[in-house]
């Protein structure tokens, strides 16, 4: 498995990859209205063409070959400024893995490369957003050193999910 970062020709398959994974998690919880909606609005090729163009942005995909494994999203800038107990807070707004891939040690290699890009950025926080049901998720970010700091809710469409922010504090 290599890290490379997006280039404009990932669009497709990032989309995909994103699409795909949020369905396969978590599709199921949603009216086709709300996760049509929020697809489109998400995990569209435009929408991820747009975010690798974004300067704020940073995107690393996890690859074997040709084949994505996974990819990290993170956002040069705060999430949630009423909850950042840093003075300059980023958010890690997506980590997915393939489906078919996860266990694999991807989501830790992302994982490191954000702590390291966040640290070379100058944040002291790094803030993300879980499903407050996902334990799983809730497991891996306590591994990573994170830790829960506010309840805070999430819109798929027209649907109010219940998340929770996680938090973790940087030092040099």
């Amino acid at each position: 498995m290599d890290l490379r970062l997006a280039t404009p020709a990932d669009a497709a398959a990032l989309a995909d990859l994103g699409a795909r994974s949020f369905v396969e998690k978590f599709g199921y919880l949603y009216r086709p209205e709300d996760l049509s909606a929020f697809l489109a609005e998400s995990h569209s090729e435009d929408v991820v063409a747009a975010q690798i163009a974004d300067p704020k942005m940073r995107i690393m995909l996890a690859v074997d070959g040709a084949r994505l494994l996974g990819f990290c999203k993170i956002v040069m800038a705060c999430g949630w400024p009423d909850h950042a107990r840093g003075s300059k807070a980023i958010e890690l707004k997506q980590l997915y893995t393939d489906p078919e891939a996860t266990g694999q040690g991807i989501g830790a290699r992302l994982m490191a490369w954000a702590m390291d890009e966040a640290r070379d950025f100058g944040a002291d926080e790094v803030q993300l957003s879980v499903w407050s049901e996902n334990f799983g998720a809730h497991r891996f970010y306590a591994r990573q050193g994170f830790e829960k700091v506010a309840d805070i809710h999430f819109m798929v469409g027209e649907q109010r999910d219940e998340e929770f922010l996680y938090a973790r504090l940087l030092q040099g």
